[in-house]
């Protein structure tokens, strides 16, 4: 369990540093990168696709607000809840910063055959499903 463990604060640390280079933190990029080429989201869906609390989600959603980069919006079907989606500032930020994350991610990677990749996520698959 320690490789593991090791291995993904490898991995967080490498992710988190380019992220912060693009101006956001890994939790504002995961919402962001969730609410990219979608109609937008309620907060429920954000928290499960983003494996973050409804509270810590509210904190980095106002904060994303502040920068113009996402806002709530209230559907008419149901005045009881809202949608986050991204604003047009926030879909700019979504096109500049998700190609870029995702090609500095797979120069990192690159070194991996399909076969190695397909063997790391059998394996870690089969690992989650043990518990």
């Amino acid at each position: 369990m320690r490789d593991l463990v090791r291995t993904y604060q490898a991995f967080t640390r490498c992710d988190e540093e380019h992220i912060r280079q693009l101006g956001l933190t890994l939790p504002q990029f995961d919402v962001i990168a969730t609410l990219g080429n979608t109609q937008g989201m309620m907060m429920t869906q954000i928290a499960e696709k983003t494996l973050m609390t409804k509270g810590t989600l509210t904190g980095i959603v106002d904060r994303l607000e502040q920068k113009g980069l996402v806002q709530r919006v209230v559907p008419p079907e149901n005045r009881r809840c809202f949608i986050i989606v991204l604003t047009p500032a926030g879909e700019a930020m979504f096109n500049q910063v998700f190609p870029a994350h995702i090609e500095y991610m797979k120069e990192r990677l690159k070194a991996l055959t399909p076969a190695e990749m397909a063997q790391i996520q059998a394996t870690l698959q089969r690992l989650r499903s043990l518990f």
